[in-house]
């Protein structure tokens, strides 16, 4: 069995997928005339979200926890979890590689890979399976770089391309 490796997120118009800080203040909140763009869909044929240690830390700062998913944090340093999420959040300190294996070990099929740094690592790896990116109308001129620097080109394959009224834009691509 081979684990299916999903990202879903959004960037602005640069590329970017937060500020310099990590801030997400430009990004629209919540869902837009009833819309989620998707997401609840998407999130129906997912097992794990795979996540770095910055993107939990931001995510905790959301307050109310939004992910119904085990949530698997991939970090290098110890991490301690809220008590209240201890039976939803698993810290692992793996490779992708390891991190796939390992989730194919569990029976998993399929994973929501979220966060820049870890996107990028799973890239390099040629671990990425497919991508939806919904692209944002902003400029942010600077920010965090939703692909950073890659040691080699990463072809893709465009399956479906939407625009919404408000200006979005997500394309859903397969990596080749």
């Amino acid at each position: 069995m081979t684990v299916k490796v999903s990202v879903y997120i959004a960037a602005s118009l640069d590329g970017f997928i937060a500020r310099k800080n990590g801030d997400l203040d430009w990004l629209p909140a919540g869902e837009e005339g009833g819309k989620d763009f998707g997401y609840a869909e998407f999130m129906s044929t997912i097992d794990h979200v795979v996540m770095g240690r910055n993107t939990f830390e931001k995510v905790l700062t959301f307050g109310e926890w939004h992910y119904d998913k085990k949530v698997i944090v991939l970090t290098s340093r110890a991490l301690t979890l809220p008590p209240e999420l201890a039976d939803k959040v698993e810290a692992l300190r793996l490779s992708p590689r390891e991190l796939v294996h390992e989730m194919e070990g569990r029976g998993v099929n399929h994973i929501y890979l979220d966060g820049g740094v870890t996107i990028q690592r799973f890239l390099r790896e040629s671990l990425v399976d497919e991508m939806t990116i919904t692209t944002i109308p902003i400029l942010l001129g600077e920010g965090l770089s939703l692909f950073g620097k890659l040691e080699k080109d990463v072809k893709l394959k465009l399956v479906k391309s939407q625009s919404f009224k408000n200006g979005f834009v997500q394309n859903k691509y397969k990596i080749l």
